[in-house]
């Protein structure tokens, strides 16, 4: 993984994830916030909602499956790198992530653990793939959460239904190094 992103990521174990330009107004003022998961736009407004964050010199890390106007092919991760200013993309398919690697973008690959066989292909596509580090959704699930950061050789997010302090100490103590989350509050603790 690129030493700035790790370095960011260890700068403070809280990721603002935002899901709406209010939310990105209130993240880019949070001095300690260094990283911006960007969970919302089009085509039209992302070069916009990317450079906001970069101009209060902050990661901004693109989920590229929720942008307007983008499809699951690797052409979308072309766009971001060739019309944004964005550091990387956070995907749940791993095609992204190895065009994103190739164009040098770091990358978060997203799981949904539903069930044992959605905790088995994390192990599966996080081989194949590497991303720079994987996300679990969602992130109040410590036992989960230690039982993956024993068998993965990347780090690991934390995100989805993250509340409170406990949500987030239980996390960070299970093995996770950081959380995202999209509940404000969360972002100043």
């Amino acid at each position: 993984m690129d030493i700035r992103f790790y370095n960011e990521i260890e700068s403070n174990p809280i990721i603002a994830a935002v899901k709406d330009m209010e939310g990105l107004h209130k993240a880019v003022k949070i001095d300690s916030i260094r990283i911006i998961f960007i969970l919302f736009g089009d085509v039209c407004n992302i070069s916009n909602i990317v450079n906001e964050i970069k101009e209060h010199n902050k990661v901004a890390m693109v989920h590229i499956d929720l942008i307007g106007g983008l499809s699951s092919k690797d052409i979308s991760v072309d766009f971001i790198k060739q019309n944004t200013k964005a550091d990387g993309i956070i995907t749940t398919k791993p095609n992204l992530i190895k065009r994103a690697k190739e164009l040098s973008l770091y990358t978060v690959l997203r799981f949904f653990l539903i069930d044992s066989m959605a905790l088995e292909n994390v192990f599966k596509s996080q081989n194949n793939v590497n991303p720079d580090v994987i996300e679990i959704l969602p992130g109040v699930m410590p036992k989960i959460i230690k039982k993956i950061s024993k068998k993965v050789k990347c780090p690991l997010i934390a995100g989805g239904l993250i509340c409170d302090k406990e949500d987030i100490m239980d996390a960070l103590s299970s093995g996770a190094v950081c959380v995202s989350s999209t509940n404000q509050d969360t972002w100043v603790m």
